[in-house]
């Protein structure tokens, strides 16, 4: 008897609750944002918040101990030193340069497998655009690296026209990052290509436009926005990478190289070069934010 008075009382709590929370969707919405809201205060913000602080602590020249003492000398090193300047500017340059290279590549692709392809091939294609991104980040490096060594298949394919490979260095860099990113470019522009209506392109054929002309004014247009949200992808993930230089780069130096080599001895200037490619990224996606991606897609 005691057992079903207790477990009818359970039962009458939680429909007290069920009906709390569907008189209240407010009260059920902060339910189900607080832990991931917690998350990404306390641990993505709170994360960055801790970087930037240290960036402005400073070390012991001898021992190489961080000493929290307020100083804008990192930030300072950053801005007058050539190096640091000269780093920078490459690894914006590339960043840039990956993602201008996977939206030419994407665009023709996603065009193909969006309005070309038979139906019944498109759920295939698109699995095999995404197919690359199982594999592991460090075998598709190491593969390129093989594909761009000396007497390797670049060689090989380039040697009958006179040619050489590009070899290691930051065209092999740019290279192996658009490979790398070129699956995040297509797929945005595929589904905005997909979705065009094929009535606004009839439509421009019939008013006398020609094919160059409705690339120009009809798709180009709508399908910027998704080049744009594309691109925040092969932007950031370019700029904050430190391996695939470190592996098919040479000498070559990026942004994340400098990070990766300061940790160890100099703890808040790598906190400092941390910084710049958040800021940078920062402003990328507010210059982004006025083609409209970050709300269409």
């Amino acid at each position: 008897m005691t057992t079903e008075v207790t477990q009818a009382a359970g039962r009458g709590t939680v429909r007290r609750l069920a009906g709390t929370l569907h008189r209240r969707p407010r009260l059920r919405l902060a339910l189900l944002l607080t832990a991931p809201l917690l998350w990404l205060t306390v641990l993505y913000l709170g994360s960055l918040t801790v970087l930037f602080v240290s960036a402005f602590w400073t070390t012991a020249s001898f021992t190489s101990q961080v000493v929290k003492v307020w100083s804008t000398d990192n930030f300072h090193a950053l801005f007058t030193t050539p190096v640091f300047r000269q780093v920078m500017v490459r690894s914006v340059g590339v960043a840039l340069a990956v993602t201008v290279l996977c939206a030419v590549i994407a665009f023709p692709v996603a065009f193909y497998t969006a309005r070309v392809a038979r139906p019944r091939w498109r759920p295939l294609l698109v699995v095999s655009i995404l197919t690359p991104l199982w594999a592991s980040y460090l075998v598709k490096v190491y593969a390129w690296r093989l594909i761009l060594s000396e007497g390797g298949l670049a060689d090989w394919m380039l040697k009958p026209v006179g040619l050489n490979g590009p070899g290691f260095g930051l065209p092999a860099t740019v290279l192996t990052l658009t490979y790398l990113w070129l699956p995040y470019m297509i797929l945005p522009i595929h589904t905005a290509l997909e979705q065009l209506p094929a009535n606004l392109l009839d439509a421009s054929a019939d008013l006398g436009a020609r094919a160059g002309r409705t690339f120009r004014s009809v798709v180009v247009p709508m399908v910027l926005p998704s080049v744009a949200a594309g691109s925040v992808f092969t932007f950031s993930l370019s700029l904050g990478d430190y391996i695939t230089v470190q592996i098919v780069g040479g000498k070559t130096q990026l942004i994340g190289n400098l990070v990766y080599s300061n940790i160890e001895l100099n703890l808040p200037m790598a906190a400092a070069l941390g910084t710049l490619p958040v800021v940078v990224i920062v402003l990328y996606l507010l210059a982004i934010r006025r083609t409209g991606a970050l709300t269409s897609q």
